[in-house]
């Protein structure tokens, strides 16, 4: 299934004794494109501090209610370390919570979630190859800042990235939605980050190889109806790519 990063801001977060708190933003890393944190605001419940909860963690939520089910508690979360709401997130900083909850660092690994292709809870306990990569840059990107970041084709600008599309399974970012509505007025497209030549954070720009016309006359995206597979395939076909579920 795959939904969009801002239906979020309509959620509240719930661990198993109460409430924690709405989701202030979210985390992905720019290497892998994976949702590696949901920010909560935890509000008056813990005088204003933000927390990480990490995609291990969140059950399916309930949309009825909207609210997503934390499988913590709020004694664990209060205890949990923090973060600096004022500064990146650093490798560091994800040792002390991984380490905190005893679960395997996904960036040690051949899998998108270190030695598992999907988020697992299950304890493996701290090996010496994690201990050593903390040190390293995790290339977290926050969603609310790159939200607004230029889309350039490979002959023009095409707009601008107004959401994401998350694969609920992986946590994998699947498409950046780009709003066109400088050029192609009233129009949306979808633009997997597969297609993305590079980023360049310091000029808020994300590069394509695609040209403007392509994605003209690529399948038309409705944000107001689910994206199934025959139209995933309708759009790789169009741009001749391989798809994602096909690797």
């Amino acid at each position: 299934m795959l939904w969009q990063a801002k239906d979020l801001k309509n959620y509240k977060l719930a661990a198993r004794n109460g409430e924690i708190g709405k989701s202030k933003d979210i985390y992905f890393d720019d290497q892998s494109w994976t949702v590696r944190y949901l920010i909560v605001d935890t509000g008056g419940w813990l005088s204003g501090r933000q927390v990480l909860i990490s995609p291990y963690v969140l059950d399916k939520p309930d949309d009825n209610n909207k609210v997503i089910p934390v499988s913590l508690t709020k004694e664990q979360i209060e205890n949990s370390p923090s973060i600096e709401a004022d500064r990146p997130v650093s490798r560091q900083d994800e040792w002390n919570y991984y380490s905190y909850y005893d679960w395997p660092g996904y960036w040690v690994g051949p899998y998108a979630w270190g030695p598992y292709s999907l988020p697992r809870r299950a304890a493996i306990g701290w090996s010496e190859d994690m201990r050593r990569a903390t040190g390293n840059d995790p290339h977290l990107r926050s969603m609310k800042e790159v939200t607004g970041y230029n889309i350039q084709a490979l002959d023009d600008s095409v707009g601008h990235v107004e959401d994401f599309i998350i694969d609920d399974d992986t946590k994998a970012i699947r498409y950046l939605v780009v709003d066109t509505r400088n050029w192609w007025p009233g129009k949306k497209v979808l633009v997997s980050p597969q297609w993305i030549d590079r980023v360049s954070w310091a000029d808020s720009t994300v590069f394509v190889s695609l040209t403007r016309e392509s994605i003209k006359e690529k399948p038309e995206y409705n944000e107001y109806t689910a994206i199934t597979r025959e139209y995933e395939a309708k759009l790789y076909r169009h741009y001749n790519r391989s798809a994602y579920w096909a690797a």
